[in-house]
């Protein structure tokens, strides 16, 4: 019977690890920096831990990197503006990032295990709960890439 319960139960378990952007705060974007573990790089989007780096201070630059042009209306200027390091001081960080579509419409290279990058995205409000950040904007190999929606072009 047990046995039954569980079998029951296993398709709602990704359901439970997926949030859409309705339960992010997008009114507080934060930046981190780190170096990525436990990639799973598979659908429904791309996963991974952050190992953050707590001594990296918020970018001087930040408010003035160039962003890809993407398809959504997003005001990626005005979030880097706003960008601030979470107040929270966990070590690691579970990030969520765009679908594998996505992903390969931006031509983002497979991030591997130890790879140092750098993220703008959004957690709960007044970072409640885990420490998990959606990603916006994802930067790897001196390259950004806009995650909410498609290339532009």
């Amino acid at each position: 019977m047990k046995r039954r319960a569980l079998l029951l139960a296993l398709p709602s378990l990704p359901a439970l690890a997926h949030h859409g952007w309705s339960s992010f705060d997008l009114s507080q974007p934060l930046f981190l920096a780190g170096t990525a573990a436990d990639v799973r790089w598979t659908n429904p989007h791309v996963e991974l831990n952050l190992v953050r780096d707590a001594r990296a201070p918020l970018p001087g630059d930040l408010a003035q990197r160039p962003l890809p042009a993407q398809s959504a209306p997003v005001e990626g200027a005005a979030l880097l503006a706003k960008a601030r390091l979470p107040r929270r001081a966990d070590a690691s960080w579970a990030v969520e990032l765009a679908p594998l579509t996505r992903m390969k419409a931006w031509s983002v290279p497979e991030i591997q295990n130890g790879q140092r990058l750098e993220l703008l995205g959004f957690s709960f409000k007044d970072e409640a709960g885990s420490a998990i950040l959606r990603a916006e904007y994802l930067w790897l190999d001196g390259r950004c890439f806009g995650l909410r929606s498609s290339p532009l072009g």
